[in-house]
């Protein structure tokens, strides 16, 4: 099942099912007005949204085109968004270019931070920046959206209370991050408002390549209209989503629509070494924050520039025959 927020100029949206292939979309609002709405009420609605997405499938109920570029990230605010360390591949290579080493903790303990969720972005709307000092980079990554969770919940428990998978940039300020972390007290300014992909599905959706809470696909990256990353969402993660949510509820409930993301996809190499750019046969990065650092690694400084006004990224996945899964996030960066 494939849902949608369109952007009709409320806080909360409008719940629509979307058609497998998201060209059409019907209104869901006779069995919830948002998906917060629906979410708060999963066991009663998401039978009733399952139906009328096989009604939208067979085409036996009136619909309209969806167009991405109406969507609003599928919550465009929830009451929890909580980012993790799927991929401690990513967690090495940022934090050497910080000169920080790797806690041994950090394999067994994820990292998690709370970040901002009273406004996402849209997954079409511009990224605003204030000073192109502030490092502006992006993050492709995974992330899930839950019911209610008990805490304490266990991983495999945890996995069953994962309703909704979608693609999230998480835009980070790099250059205000060292000075916020050396107060000890985590990530705030350095952490603006993410997006979220056009369109957000059930695990199920996914087939196969939903696999012990891992997503198995390439992430795709496309930086000024080139490929940048390919990262394979199935290789190197360290914990699965259901482990992050695990995390998450050790010491208190999620309430539902709970957003909780896999961290940068990343990917060693096949050497265990950093990888190579997509343009040299490698799987890139899904943030410039690794490049930069390899390039450090290898020639003592950066040469890949952060983002500035002009610049684009394009986040996606698809599936084994080549079709967009979530629809794509497509921003641009823009001076404030």
């Amino acid at each position: 099942m494939k849902l949608a927020t369109l952007n009709d100029g409320t806080r909360d949206g409008k719940l629509v099912v979307v058609s497998k292939d998201l060209t059409r979309f019907c209104p869901a609002d006779n069995i919830a007005p948002t998906l917060q709405a629906a979410l708060d009420n999963w066991a009663e609605c998401e039978p009733k949204l399952r139906n009328l997405y096989t009604d939208v499938e067979h085409q036996s109920v009136p619909c309209e085109r969806f167009h991405e570029r109406e969507a609003h990230s599928p919550l465009p605010r929830a009451y929890q968004w909580a980012d993790g360390s799927a991929y401690i591949n990513h967690v090495e290579l940022v934090r050497k270019a910080r000169n920080a080493e790797v806690p041994e903790s950090f394999y067994h303990d994820p990292l998690m931070y709370q970040g901002g969720s009273d406004k996402f972005l849209p997954p079409r709307a511009d990224i605003p920046l204030g000073d192109p000092a502030w490092g502006c980079d992006m993050e492709g990554e995974i992330a899930v959206v839950t019911d209610d969770v008990p805490m304490g919940v266990t991983s495999e428990q945890a996995a069953d209370h994962i309703k909704l998978v979608m693609l999230v940039n998480d835009v980070s300020l790099r250059g205000l991050i060292p000075g916020e972390l050396a107060k000890g007290f985590g990530f705030f300014q350095s952490k603006p408002s993410s997006a979220f992909s056009p369109v957000a599905v059930t695990p199920d959706e996914l087939g196969d390549a939903w696999k012990d809470s891992v997503v198995h696909l390439p992430l795709m990256v496309d930086y000024n209209g080139e490929p940048f990353g390919r990262a394979e969402a199935g290789e190197d993660a360290t914990f699965s989503l259901a482990e992050l949510v695990a995390h998450a509820a050790k010491t208190r409930d999620l309430g539902a629509g709970t957003i909780i993301g896999s961290g940068t996809v990343s990917n060693q190499g096949p050497e265990g070494d950093p990888g190579k750019p997509v343009a040299d046969g490698g799987r890139g990065y899904s943030c410039i924050a690794e490049i930069r650092m390899i390039e450090t690694i290898r020639s003592g400084e950066a040469s890949t520039r952060f983002m500035r006004a002009g610049d684009t990224v394009r986040v996606e996945m698809k599936d084994r025959d080549g079709h967009s899964i979530f629809g794509a996030i497509e921003q641009t960066v823009v001076d404030i």
